[in-house]
């Protein structure tokens, strides 16, 4: 989008015919509203600021699809001074309008007119009732793209038909399986949802050429009845008396069904329902309901394409992140929650297992990006990682250096933060309950030590080149005593940065927090965590390994 270029007090004003300035809107390439007087919108019935640096098809939807929508498009093209009259329904009167294009941008001033409504003008009461439809179709559309859960979806589309365009109306989406996968219902009378409810979950179901949704799916065309045969609902009541009961007080005369259709599949149907009170629908009804269905389709599939992918993402992700060993003596709690805005995988990753000589072996890591592919990369590098260190009982930093080595000659092209910390006892520390944490980190956040006796330690090690960058820098490692009761906890920097925090801050933050929580279970720990600083939407992915270590007594640490 454009920034405007045009200030609103130095745009050319021409004169109308009564002397009086017609309000002025200047459109730049991009269709937006780069400047708009006062007039205008008090023509329009908007505010200045709900228009200004808006694109016009946003600020202004019931122009979409009108005849001033098509005066525009003439008047840009032309690329000279054109004029127009019509009714505008919202201020209820006639409109002038002048639209010419100066360079890139377009001038369009606009005033009530004054003179004689001109022979054959359109009627404006049809005006007004197609600028109201153009209006519900543009609600339609704004409501329905709004959400990528299809059974929100559904239940919207039900919301918006009702009682705008029927008594009651039923939508109906389809599974993988051919079986009805989600469910809307809605009536404008919310004593009769009871019945609805009934009618809908105990009428029998079964296969029934004459039934107009059973057509409608397989045609993939409407179908309306403007009389409901008893005939053809006799099937569905079956024997049960309650049904039939709740089917007669709904009171249902006539109905109009249109398949929900989109990428050359029918996969649902909207059943429109009146009852006597309410005439069968007419033609531009029935048009109307057609082009709410289209535009529903498309919203709806978006969403049922968005819930499959989010399905193969969630088996990737638990395939890559597997759940964690529990050794003797240790307690490990892990948590990965993906950004909110995208699907539920990215290239945050944990990792935490036991090494052939007893010691384990605890990962924490983030590759650059936040989708798909960060996720793909994230699997190669967490794998290569795996491999390499479960071969050799080397020390973290020459772990870290070969898997540096295989990510250049493979030619992974990626980069990551990670850090490897191998949690050990040796010989001399047996039966103590005290053991030896060796990390090394390239560029990964600095983990925290939670001391038995509540203080908390910032484990910080020299600064080191993430993996990927091709560095020839030696890796080295840090050290630190780790004592019973004690406990570490590795994180990635989306838990620390959440509310656009900076990371001194944020760390600053998850210190106070995990002073304040104190010796809780690590999976207590790792959730409240997530609830005091995260939330149910995180701005970016989260990681978490949380390592308690128990006495060596048989026993657990004491905690509340």
């Amino acid at each position: 989008m454009r920034d405007a270029t045009v200030p609103s007090a130095v745009v050319p004003r021409p004169q109308a015919a009564s002397g009086r300035p017609p309000a002025l809107a200047v459109f730049d390439g991009d269709w937006t509203l780069v400047a708009v007087d006062q007039a205008t919108a008090d023509l329009l019935g908007r505010r200045r600021e709900e228009l200004t640096g808006r694109n016009i098809w946003i600020a202004l939807p019931e122009f979409a699809g009108t005849i001033f929508h098509s005066f525009l498009l003439h008047a840009r093209s032309l690329g000279e001074r054109v004029t127009w009259r019509g009714f505008y329904p919202p201020a209820g009167c006639w409109l002038d309008a002048t639209a010419e294009r100066v360079d890139d941008q377009l001038h369009v001033s606009l005033r009530r007119s004054v003179g004689p409504v001109p022979d054959g003008a359109a009627d404006p009461a049809a005006e007004a009732a197609e600028y109201d439809r153009m209006r519900f179709l543009a609600e339609v559309s704004e409501a329905m793209t709004s959400t990528l859960d299809p059974a929100e979806s559904v239940a919207t589309l039900v919301d918006l038909v009702v009682p705008r365009l029927c008594d009651w109306a039923l939508v109906t989406v389809l599974g993988d399986d051919g079986a009805p996968a989600d469910e809307g219902r809605a009536h404008r009378d919310p004593t009769r949802l009871g019945d609805l409810d009934l009618y809908l979950s105990r009428r029998v179901r079964a296969a029934n050429e004459d039934n107009p949704m059973a057509t409608a799916l397989l045609t993939g065309e409407p179908i309306h009845l403007p009389v409901i045969d008893p005939a053809l609902v006799e099937p569905a009541l079956g024997d049960d008396e309650e049904v039939r009961a709740a089917w007669e007080r709904l009171d249902s005369t006539s109905i109009t069904v249109v398949p929900l259709r989109a990428r050359a599949e029918t996969f649902g149907v909207l059943a429109l329902v009146n009852t006597s009170a309410r005439p069968p629908h007419g033609e531009m009804e029935i048009a109307t309901a057609v082009e709410v269905a289209r535009r529903a389709s498309l919203a709806i599939d978006n969403a049922r394409l968005y819930g499959r992918q989010l399905a193969v993402a969630e088996t990737l992700q638990r395939s890559l992140l597997t759940p964690p060993p529990q050794p003797d003596d240790l307690e490990i709690a892990v948590r990965y929650l993906p950004a909110s805005s995208t699907l539920h995988v990215g290239g945050d990753w944990y990792d935490a297992f036991q090494q052939p000589d007893g010691a384990t072996l605890l990962v924490i890591g983030d590759v650059v990006g936040h989708n798909v592919d960060a996720a793909a990369a994230m699997g190669q590098v967490r794998s290569i990682l795996r491999g390499i260190a479960y071969d050799r009982q080397e020390e973290p930093a020459r772990v870290l250096t070969r898997v540096d080595a295989a990510l250049t000659g493979l030619r992974i092209g990626t980069l990551a933060t990670a850090l490897i910390a191998r949690l050990e006892q040796p010989p001399e520390l047996a039966g103590t309950g005290r053991r030896v944490l060796r990390w090394s980190s390239a560029g990964h956040l600095a983990p925290l030590l939670l001391h038995g006796d509540g203080r908390v330690e910032t484990l910080e090690a020299a600064p080191q080149t993430l993996l990927g960058a091709e560095s020839t820098r030696p890796r080295t490692d840090a050290v630190a005593e780790v004592s019973a009761g004690d406990t570490l906890l590795f994180y990635t920097d989306g838990l620390v940065e959440q509310g656009r925090t900076g990371i001194d801050e944020g760390t600053d933050r998850l210190v106070a927090a995990v002073r304040e929580l104190g010796p809780v279970p690590v999976d207590r720990l790792c959730d409240a965590l997530i609830e005091r600083i995260v939330g149910r939407r995180p701005e970016d992915d989260v990681a978490i390994v949380a390592v308690r270590c128990h006495p060596q007594d048989g026993g657990p640490a004491q905690a509340s």
